[in-house]
């Protein structure tokens, strides 16, 4: 499923990605072509209003002639460092016709052959246009045919460098293109697989937590079951005689409620319309009343109970549940200590934080389980868990009620010594 989902992911993120770069090579190119085309039809029209002005110096056509002298030249075609010398941007030049189309008259920056004057007037002709292009030799040509008194003036510019660029501009993208493909095709392959890796961690957790729950739950089922099944074999005793089997079924029901009850929480706790009021409470006289309530368990379990509490220490937040933090942390320090072991509290603040810190010695918790304590149902060492009564839920609801009020918890542990939880609240 997750390898669809992956694959579904990279399938769309290049065909965007693909669609956009597409989009924005092929404005490039037209905006590159529009400006291409509009410089050559600028210099077309220089260089025919230049040879408009460059008239015959014997003011008559000249007949079939390549000689070309300096003041024939248009203005254009002339550098600005050598005026006799080489043109300025492009290869061009002029022939005149007769009304019958029969050349007159040549001028032109190099010496070129009659027969390469014949052929460009003819492809010129056979276009049947005032204006056009075609490719003689090797090179591409634009031409511009305007009528004069004795007969017509067609212009010529090679135009292939400025074709050579629209040509490299296509291979430039397309050798571009392909590359950025390639390398969109490896990133997005890594960002999907890491996009999707917190996806399939949540859907593992969820499952784990379904088999969990139903786990939890099909225990006092089982139980609830068979000591209904003694009563109903049992019809004609007294409910006197059979209060052992009533007491189970109660005891089992009030473990159900307890475990449905901490899911519901927890349930309520993950959705985000759910609303806690939060206020300023004194969270010293609420650790203070913990310990109270606490006393005579802690009594009964043989442990020491050592604590430090800073006085009028007050944080933001719902007072109920940060009660129920600590009820929970320390309900847990005094389950998990040895008899005759110790428990220490300690509330003080540090910097802009406040910090809670319960300590309690026994076998510690391995580095490996440090990280997964706070997961649902998780448990270090389920037969010892199922002895102490408990679900594996405390410390996953104790997670949910200090991330919803923007605080921090976290656990560090010595393996035969001590375990420290720590809450971070401001």
């Amino acid at each position: 499923m997750f390898t669809k989902l992956r694959n579904r992911f990279l399938i769309v993120n290049l065909v965007t990605i693909s669609i956009m770069m597409l989009v924005a090579f092929i404005s490039i190119y037209v905006i590159t072509y529009r400006n291409v085309q509009n410089d050559i039809q600028m210099d077309l029209h220089r260089i025919t209003e230049s040879y408009q002005k460059s008239p015959d110096k014997f003011g008559r056509p000249r007949s079939n002639t390549n000689e070309v002298t300096s003041s024939l030249l248009p203005d254009v075609m002339k550098s600005k460092d050598n005026p006799n010398g080489p043109w300025e941007r492009s290869v061009s030049f002029m022939l005149q016709t007769d009304k019958a189309w029969n050349l007159t008259r040549n001028t032109s920056q190099f010496d070129m052959d009659e027969a390469f004057y014949d052929s460009a007037l003819q492809e010129a002709i056979a276009i049947n246009k005032n204006s056009g292009r075609f490719n003689l030799d090797g090179s591409h040509w634009v031409f511009q045919e305007q009528p004069t008194s004795e007969g017509h003036m067609f212009v010529f510019l090679d135009i292939t460098a400025q074709e050579n660029i629209l040509t490299n501009l296509i291979y430039t993208f397309s050798v571009v293109g392909l590359v950025m493909l390639i390398i969109l095709f490896f990133a997005s392959r890594y960002f999907a697989n890491r996009s999707i890796t917190p996806v399939k961690e949540a859907f593992d957790k969820q499952k784990q937590f379904i088999a969990d729950a139903s786990h939890e739950l099909k225990t006092p089922l089982t139980i609830i079951n068979t000591n209904a099944d003694v009563l109903l074999s049992n019809s004609d005793d007294t409910i006197h005689n059979q209060s052992k089997w009533l007491h189970y079924i109660k005891s089992e029901t009030e473990r159900m409620t307890r475990l449905t009850n901490d899911l519901l929480f927890l349930t309520q706790m993950d959705d985000s319309r759910s609303s806690m009021v939060f206020s300023k409470f004194n969270l010293s006289e609420a650790a203070e009343n913990i310990i109270l309530t606490m006393e005579a368990v802690i009594f009964e379990k043989h442990v020491s109970l050592e604590y430090d509490i800073e006085s009028d220490l007050t944080v933001y937040g719902n007072s109920e549940q940060i009660k129920q933090v600590i009820m929970i942390l320390l309900d847990n320090a005094v389950k998990y200590t040895s008899p005759k072991g110790s428990v220490t509290l300690s509330l003080k603040k540090q910097h802009n934080e406040v910090v809670l810190s319960l300590t309690n010695t026994g076998e510690g918790i391995a580095a490996e389980h440090l990280a997964r304590i706070f997961d649902r149902f998780y448990r270090t060492d389920a037969s010892r868990v199922r002895k102490q009564g408990g679900y594996g839920l405390g410390l996953a609801i104790a997670k949910s009620i200090v991330e919803q009020h923007k605080g921090k918890i976290h656990a560090k542990s010595t393996v035969g010594e001590s375990t420290t939880f720590y809450v971070h609240l401001s």
